[in-house]
């Protein structure tokens, strides 16, 4: 069993990951979170893509416990706004993770604006205790709403209404649907064989 850091605190990504290594048959992998690991000062996020982000967290944490990492990051592209908020969407209204304000400024800004394309977006890296690096980008594609609808979800999940979302905000779809078809998930669906290669495992067809 080959233990796989996963670079976050929060427990769904975890689980989420553990979801698509299952789905996909790749066994012999023993995800830990940063719980489960002595504690390690948090890197700046300091990239300027989300791709630069990932491998931020993924180099530190594969540094600081001598395992494989997996790191994330993610956002909100807004083709209208030439891909922002971005890297910045966790903290668009100036306060990270402020959900409400973040998305009253950007729908603000966007009240006159017809073209409503938009995308969330995320990037994950896994970074081997070798130093070997793999990244992966996956897009949820769909529109801006004008304004929130929903109730679950996070972020801007309210105000994101998917392509494949049945006219349903992201914020009006279960969690077992949006784990099915979200960014992340097919970031780390993409990832995956890395994954399975570091361990000698094989992906089921």
């Amino acid at each position: 069993m080959v233990k796989v850091l996963v670079a976050s605190g929060n427990q769904k990504k975890l689980a989420e990951l553990e979801a698509v290594l299952a789905e996909l048959g790749i066994a012999g992998v023993e995800l830990v979170s940063m719980r489960d690991v002595d504690a390690y000062p948090e890197p700046v996020e300091d990239g300027l893509t989300f791709e630069d982000n990932a491998l931020i967290k993924a180099r530190a944490g594969a540094a600081a416990t001598g395992l494989a990492c997996v790191a994330d990051d993610s956002g909100l592209a807004v083709t209208a706004l030439k891909g922002m908020p971005g890297v910045l969407s966790a903290r668009w209204s100036g306060t990270h993770g402020d959900d409400a304000a973040n998305n009253a400024l950007l729908l603000g800004q966007m009240t006159d604006i017809a073209l409503r394309d938009a995308a969330f977006v995320s990037c994950c890296a896994l970074v081997g205790p070798a130093g070997d690096e793999f990244t992966a980008e996956g897009r949820w594609e769909g529109q801006l709403l004008r304004e929130p609808r929903g109730e679950n979800g996070f972020g801007y999940d309210p105000i994101f209404q998917p392509n494949d979302g049945g006219g349903r905000s992201a914020a009006q779809l279960s969690a077992a649907e949006k784990n099915e078809r979200s960014h992340r998930a097919r970031a780390l669906t993409a990832l995956a064989p890395h994954i399975a290669d570091l361990v000698g495992a094989t992906v089921k067809e």
